[in-house]
């Protein structure tokens, strides 16, 4: 497929004199969602990096009405969520557009952006946070290049408690896994079907490429899941909206746990 576009537009006078900040937290997929928004807007941001669990009382002392990541503060402004990041730069920047102009087009991204939101995201999410639980190894690879304000390795060290308090906040446990790794090669099988119909991956970036693709580059940094997307056309699209992801995780999970997509990734080799 031919990459979708992620380089900057020319910056207007207007977006130039914009004031972003950016909170986010390492190795969130939404977070490199709103990232990427940005960078397809041509706005300069600064990015503060914040820590699972503590990151709830920071954002409230920003001012924030929620507790979740994203959030962005522009020109004032506060706005937090993936969806409503891009409904915001689609006013204050309108080109080029993350939502299509015409209104069946539209209709059609939303879909796939409020499934990228509400199905896929939670997939991604619960199953990290029970490998990073279940086995440290990861945990460090995905606090490269945070900007925490200590050392990764002291943040690393004292990671554990907020992993497991991860865990928890997201409903990770081991049946919720096994639900979500069997389920996802239907739920790949949908991001291809999206591919192929062009609702996804066309030559213009949109908000649910954005919502969609960032979580499949988080999935694909384990070990555990990677091979799901062998021979599929999702796995190029994710590599080409999101080249770099930050994070690795090894192998940590049983293997009958993976069987719904164990003989389709031996089969594609």
């Amino acid at each position: 497929m031919t990459p979708v576009p992620r380089g900057k537009i020319g910056r207007s006078a207007t977006i130039g004199a914009m004031k972003a900040t950016l909170f986010v937290m390492p190795g969130s997929h939404p977070s490199m969602a709103a990232r990427l928004m940005l960078e397809r807007k041509g706005i300069d941001y600064r990015r503060i990096d914040l820590v699972p669990v503590l990151s709830k009382g920071i954002l409230r002392l920003a001012g924030f009405a929620g507790v979740t990541v994203p959030a962005l503060r522009l020109d004032g402004e506060r706005i937090q969520g993936t969806g409503a990041i891009a409904r915001a730069l689609d006013v204050a920047a309108p080109e080029p557009p993350l939502l299509p102009r015409d209104p069946a087009d539209r209709a059609e991204v939303e879909a796939a952006e409020r499934w990228g939101d509400e199905t896929l995201q939670p997939i991604a999410r619960r199953v990290i946070w029970n490998i990073l639980h279940r086995d440290p190894r990861g945990r460090r690879s995905y606090l490269e290049g945070a900007r925490l304000g200590l050392p990764v390795a002291v943040a690393t060290k004292t990671a554990a408690p907020l992993v497991y308090l991860s865990k928890r906040f997201n409903e990770a446990d081991d049946e919720a896994i096994r639900r979500d790794l069997a389920d996802l090669p239907e739920v790949l099988d949908k991001v291809d079907q999206w591919l192929d119909s062009g609702v996804l991956g066309g030559e213009d970036l949109n908000v649910a490429d954005c919502q969609i693709a960032t979580s499949l580059r988080l999935l694909m940094t384990l070990d555990d899941v990677r091979p799901a997307f062998d021979g599929r056309a999702c796995r190029d699209f994710a590599l080409a909206v999101v080249p770099e992801y930050p994070g690795y995780a090894p192998a940590a999970l049983p293997a009958d746990w993976k069987q719904s997509f164990a003989a389709t990734a031996v089969a594609a080799e």
